[in-house]
């Protein structure tokens, strides 16, 4: 009897500790990730010779901004720069944010309001070209697929009118904790979850009231997911951060 304690003592000591993480992520690796579907470099090649939606309709001129220009106190985490996202691969090649100027703006109001709160904007996501939209979307699996756009209607991203973002304290320079981590493909990642400690629920909280008064919508799925309200105003764009003029 004593030597069956001790193994069913060892199980729930090795073995609960870890399977209480997802598969695609563990205690020494946070950054939720998942095994595409095809190999990146294949679903590269076919997305930047694929051409975006075609669209009807009056667009205003694209005037994407950069958001550091705009105020350098916005701190920058572009994820999709380096191999630390969800896909494990480097998707840009530079590490940038750029948004249409009026979202722009209104965001860097958001950051402003949020200062006098003791926290900053921290910036994972902006403007991102289609075709990188394309490859997210023929890499995660089916029952993955509600966090990532379709291309074939064009993410709001696409228009340089979303972003992905998250708070930092003014005080350690550091991002906070909030209920789920950054592209997090499970219900901790939703707008309304529950759980979490009510701190991390309250930062969230801090954080969806300040872009809302900008404008700004959460996405249901994504706490760290805003729209701006113009995004169809936009027309989806394919061109590569080393292709936007830097603009004050």
């Amino acid at each position: 009897m004593i030597r069956l304690l001790r193994s069913v003592l060892l199980l729930l000591l090795f073995v609960v500790p870890q399977i209480s993480f997802t598969q695609a992520q563990s205690a020494a690796d946070p950054t939720f990730r998942i095994k595409p579907l095809r190999p990146v470099a294949e679903l590269e090649r076919e997305a930047l010779a694929a051409e975006p939606p075609l669209e009807k309709g009056l667009f205003r001129q694209p005037d994407l901004v950069e958001l550091i220009i705009l105020d350098p106190t916005i701190k920058l985490d572009i994820r999709y720069a380096t191999t630390n996202n969800f896909v494990s691969t480097a998707m840009y090649s530079q590490a940038r944010a750029f948004m249409q100027r009026p979202a722009a703006e209104a965001l860097v109001r958001a950051h402003h309001a949020l200062q006098q709160l003791g926290y900053g904007l921290l910036i994972h996501d902006a403007y991102r070209p289609w075709y990188v939209t394309k490859m997210f979307w023929e890499a995660t699996p089916n029952d993955k697929k509600i966090f990532v756009a379709n291309p074939a209607e064009g993410s709001r991203h696409n228009r340089g009118c979303a972003v992905d973002l998250t708070l930092y304290d003014l005080k350690t320079g550091l991002p906070v904790k909030m209920p789920s981590g950054y592209d997090e493909m499970t219900e901790r990642a939703y707008s309304d979850y529950s759980g979490g400690t009510p701190e991390e629920r309250a930062r969230r909280s801090v954080l969806r009231q300040a872009m809302e008064k900008e404008d700004f919508t959460v996405f249901p799925q994504e706490w760290w997911h805003f729209d701006f309200k113009d995004w169809r105003q936009y027309p989806v764009m394919n061109v590569r951060f080393e292709q936007v003029a830097v603009k004050p």
